[in-house]
């Protein structure tokens, strides 16, 4: 990386991307030209059927940044301010090349202003409710990947925990597993953290209702007996997320 961001605040995720606020990226496009980052905002203006902006609220007068969807799913933005979290390699945009290299065919009358800016090709994109959105309406959520930022809080063995709600009144907080899937599971199985009570992380996995009837099906959960017992009689039924993997959130503290 350059040395205009090697000052800029960063934590590295578990894959080994750069966790950045979409800010660093526009003050500092030089040196992420060419990383991979992960940044998390609410999408400002849908471009293109395969594009949209984002823009960190934290930071008035922010640049949007374009975001373009090379991860071969469909696109499909959220409602109701709901951020999104997306990974992607940061470069700046030159629209026969991206269509080139991605096989993306887009329209030029839109992209005139992104022409030599800076963009993210966006390798995977992911709804990032708080945990409260969740805990309050899961059922749109379920079966969805999500990346769910929150302070560690109640944790019941090194792999169950909860993120803790303070934003909505009345909501709860989201319980969080790390399970390894039974053979032939359709899930990969995640690497265990070392996480802290009050620690400020990032979680990406796909939320499931918790029936304990369906995840011993579906996963070695290595639970004892008391653990077993005092999760299902707290959460039955209630919004699990199921994770893939988690790491230090860059999102800054309100």
């Amino acid at each position: 990386m350059g040395a205009c961001a090697e000052n800029a605040p960063q934590t590295e995720t578990s894959d080994g991307t750069t966790n950045v606020q979409t800010e660093e990226i526009t003050e500092n496009t030089e040196g992420y030209i060419g990383q991979t980052v992960t940044v998390r905002s609410e999408p400002v203006e849908k471009v293109g059927d395969n594009s949209f902006t984002v823009s960190d609220e934290q930071f008035f007068g922010s640049e949007p940044i374009l975001v373009i969807n090379a991860s071969g799913e469909p696109l499909l933005l959220p409602e109701d301010d709901v951020e999104v979290q997306v990974t992607g390699e940061v470069r700046n945009f030159v629209i026969a090349d991206v269509e080139r290299e991605f096989d993306l065919t887009l329209d030029p009358a839109l992209y005139t202003e992104y022409e030599e800016q800076p963009a993210i090709i966006a390798e995977s994109i992911a709804l990032a409710p708080e945990p409260g959105e969740i805990t309050s309406d899961p059922e749109q959520y379920y079966g969805e990947t999500l990346a769910v930022t929150g302070e560690v809080e109640d944790i019941q063995s090194g792999a169950a925990f909860t993120l803790d709600e303070d934003q909505l009144l009345g909501a709860e907080d989201l319980l969080v597993i790390y399970a390894t899937p039974r053979d032939g599971a359709d899930q990969p199985a995640a690497e265990l953290p070392t996480i802290a009570d009050g620690e400020e992380v990032a979680v990406t996995g796909t939320l499931r209702p918790f029936v304990v009837t369906d995840f011993e099906r579906d996963y070695d959960l290595g639970w004892d007996l008391e653990l077993q017992e005092q999760l299902e009689a707290e959460y039955s039924n209630k919004p699990v997320l199921v994770a893939t993997g988690i790491y230090p959130s860059a999102i800054p503290e309100d």
